[in-house]
């Protein structure tokens, strides 16, 4: 496993965003899915990391900076094929570790509810992520929820 900045110019890693997206907007009501596609990871202010595998691009995963003291979690993906390998979290750790060294105070992200978002969902809870406000410009729905991670 290799972690790395994200080079958005490989087809490999847009296919991976294009599978992301994709499988939110089927897994999301109408107006609910949030995830970035490549212009918006592409956008000021929007770090990403890929995981490569032998050679295939296992996982990505983003921080977009929201402000001085904090920043969001962003289009986390593991292709099917890398599941249950330990991907997700050695790539949401170097998030962390990075958003730290920036002098991130608090990590947020936005997701969904349901059967789909629950091994998700599991991995920010065993980090330490609790469920709180909204933040940015979302809005809570019976579908969606946002949650924190203090880091000062």
């Amino acid at each position: 496993m290799h972690i790395a900045f994200a080079d958005l110019a490989d087809t490999r890693v847009q296919e991976l965003i294009a599978f992301h997206q994709r499988a939110m907007l089927e897994g999301s009501p109408p107006g609910l899915s949030f995830a970035l596609d490549l212009s918006g990871l592409q956008a000021e202010g929007v770090t990403v990391w890929t995981v490569e595998v032998d050679g295939r691009i296992a996982a990505v995963g983003a921080l977009k900076r929201l402000d001085a003291a904090s920043a969001e979690v962003k289009s986390m993906r593991t292709h099917p094929d890398f599941l249950r390998q330990g991907l997700a979290a050695a790539l949401l750790e170097t998030i962390i570790a990075h958003a730290r060294a920036e002098g991130i105070a608090t990590l947020s992200l936005e997701t969904g509810t349901g059967p789909a978002f629950e091994p998700a969902l599991a991995l920010y809870r065993r980090r330490g992520f609790v469920n709180g406000p909204a933040f940015a410009d979302y809005v809570l729905t019976d579908f969606n929820q946002c949650l924190h991670l203090a880091l000062a």
